[in-house]
């Protein structure tokens, strides 16, 4: 079992990690601008699954070879950032959809078939993101201790507190940036360019993620 000190050390620094704004923070207020405060939250439920995903690969030891290699590392990293490119270019598209006027069916439509759909989306951004595969390889193995019992399993509460903060800190970012969103929703011309400026931002993002080089 992981002592009671270094779950304490562990939580500060990945509250450190997660709250500088990042991938995961830039994406998920990107989808608030879109799509707003429920869509967003989703996200972020749906981000912290993928990056637990990460969790179980270092676990289990699949995650120092993905870290390790090169090839799978540029995989990743180039699948992430075409994967997000392609979301923003659809939050572009459907910037007026759910404008006052426009039928029953819009908000679903704008919503990318449902709650359902979102998540799947947020959880594949979350696996797709090499950075957390790197981190978590470099750092999990280092709050964990033979002596303490079996080692996988320190990892995984490592993990879970790793996603606990990822949830309070990233909904937070929801929540404030869909606030703003609806802010100026009272204008649907305003509305409009800011859900194009979540899809420029999601676009922006899957180049930068493409173009990140092979370090911790």
């Amino acid at each position: 079992m992981v002592s009671l000190p270094s779950l304490g050390t562990f939580a500060a620094l990945s509250f450190v990690i997660i709250a500088v704004p990042g991938p995961s923070v830039l994406f998920i207020v990107g989808r608030a601008i879109q799509l707003g405060r429920g869509p967003a939250l989703v996200t972020v439920l749906g981000n912290t699954a993928g990056v637990f995903a990460h969790v179980i690969l270092v676990a289990f030891g699949v995650g120092a070879v993905i870290a390790a290699s090169s090839e799978a590392f540029l995989v990743l990293k180039v699948a992430g950032g075409a994967y997000l490119a392609w979301l923003g270019i659809q939050a572009i598209r459907r910037r007026r959809e759910g404008m006052p006027g426009e039928g029953a069916g819009a908000e679903q439509s704008r919503l990318g078939g449902g709650f359902g759909s979102l998540f799947r989306e947020a959880f594949t951004v979350g696996i797709l993101n090499p950075k957390s595969i790197v981190f978590l390889t470099a750092v999990l193995p280092a709050f964990s201790d033979a002596s303490r019992g079996a080692v996988w399993v320190q990892m995984l509460i490592l993990g879970l507190v790793f996603a606990a903060v990822a949830i309070v800190s990233d909904g937070t970012y929801a929540i404030l940036a869909s606030g703003v969103r609806h802010w100026f929703g009272g204008s649907p011309g305003r509305l409009s360019g800011m859900r194009a400026t979540g899809g420029v931002m999601m676009m922006a993002l899957g180049v930068v993620l493409a173009a990140t080089p092979h370090t911790v």
